[in-house]
């Protein structure tokens, strides 16, 4: 007791000094620190991996605030205060690029799992902590003196360590940008109501996280007194506020994702299953490259016949079994013999519908939702959009024009 006492008396014995930087911070602080106690609750709670990674992206974010919080709180300047600033790594700038990543796979694929690959992803943040513990080690247990530390600078602020981690977050981005267009694509080609899971959440994540590197270049560029202590407050300030929109919209966000499970899960099952190709899809895109008017036309037809576009949670897979063929077969069909999509292809019947009733004057007796919904489209949202797309005007614009 006499020694937790003492450890006490020792980190208290400079008080944290509240003035109007080390206060803002704090409050930025505390709050992410909520967000990620929060997200991971409901990621063990519902078994959500997203919610997991953005509950470690944003603690991250939260240590990321610490070096800059307590150092304007006095905390660089004496005794066991500075020891900890020193020896404790708090910013992990190495391993926010690989938590944004993952966090992007799993938001867009619930099936998605760490392979062993993946795990070469956290070798420089794991480098980074050896190198800490090597600093801890010879300092303070070996040497008692600092050598390491002889130039009396953090090393979490370091440069080349800065540097490092900006170039590591550059490229995460990269690659998380180029896994997101791949989803868009893959999910416009799988089904009919892409719009509506698209996630416009993930995008604005990562205009929000581009902004955040963004802004630490024009600091940096422009920021004569960069490497003083005291002249990156306004950096600091401005990333807590990207930081803070983050926490507040990817918390509502996961939210709503958690009760549109099951939805994405048949999307995600949709794409597993396209992975394997079936032996006799060779033969049957040779058949189709002869002679795309056949397939042009039976599609044509199942589509009137049948109306399947009024189902609004049609998918490639449904319409491959109504023709007894494989969905890469169906997809080289409509690329190939309507050049389009099979997201828009389906839309393009539900348009001609809506279009074939308001001709009809049916919008004088029902809403103009009520026969979009008749129609298979899911959201009065992307009924405006597609409308639009295929005709150049707005539904009250086209109903006007009629009249």
């Amino acid at each position: 007791m006499n020694v937790i006492a003492v450890t006490i008396s020792l980190i208290f014995d400079y008080p944290f000094n509240y003035n109007e930087y080390s206060s803002l911070l704090l409050l930025f602080f505390f709050h992410g620190m909520v967000f990620s106690f929060l997200l991971l609750r409901n990621g063990i709670i519902h078994n959500n991996r997203a919610s997991k990674w953005l509950s470690l992206l944003l603690f991250l974010w939260a240590m990321y605030l610490i070096p800059y919080m307590l150092g304007y709180a006095g905390w660089y300047t004496r005794g066991l205060k500075r020891a900890i600033m020193f020896f404790v790594p708090f910013m992990q700038v190495l391993l926010i690029g690989p938590v944004v990543y993952f966090y992007t796979k799993s938001l867009l694929n619930s099936s998605f799992r760490l392979s062993k690959k993946d795990y070469l992803h956290f070798i420089p943040a794991i480098l980074y902590a050896i190198y800490s513990l090597v600093v801890f080690v010879t300092d303070k247990l070996i040497l008692d003196e600092y050598y390491f530390y002889a130039d009396q600078k953090d090393k979490d602020l370091a440069d080349w360590y800065q540097m490092a981690g900006l170039i590591s977050m550059v490229y995460y981005l990269i690659i998380s940008l180029r896994y997101y267009f791949n989803y868009k694509r893959l999910l416009f080609e799988k089904v009919s109501y892409a719009e509506s899971i698209l996630f416009v959440w993930i995008r604005n994540f990562m205009i929000a996280f581009l902004g955040l590197l963004v802004l630490r270049v024009l600091f940096f560029i422009f920021d004569k007194d960069w490497g003083n202590f005291g002249s990156q407050f306004w950096y600091y300030l401005a990333f807590s506020v990207v930081f803070y929109y983050i926490a507040i919209t990817g918390y509502s966000n996961i939210i709503k994702q958690i009760t549109l499970e099951g939805e994405k899960l048949k999307v995600v099952n949709v794409f597993v299953d396209e992975e394997v190709e079936s032996p006799e899809t060779k033969d049957e895109l040779k058949e189709l490259d002869k002679d795309h008017a056949i397939w042009k036309s039976k599609l044509s037809d199942l589509m009137k016949d049948k109306r399947l576009f009024e189902n609004p949670r049609l998918t490639l897979s449904d319409v491959a079994q109504e023709l007894n063929i494989t969905t890469k077969t169906v997809s080289s069909a409509v690329n190939s013999g309507f050049n389009m999509n099979f997201n828009d292809f389906i839309n393009h019947y539900r348009i001609e519908a809506v279009k074939d009733k308001l001709n009809k004057g049916e919008h004088n007796s029902t809403t103009l939702l009520g026969i979009a919904l008749d129609s298979g489209f899911n959201s009065k949202a992307t009924f405006n959009r597609a409308f639009k797309k295929s005709t150049s005007l707005s539904p009250k614009d086209y109903i006007e024009k009629l009249s």
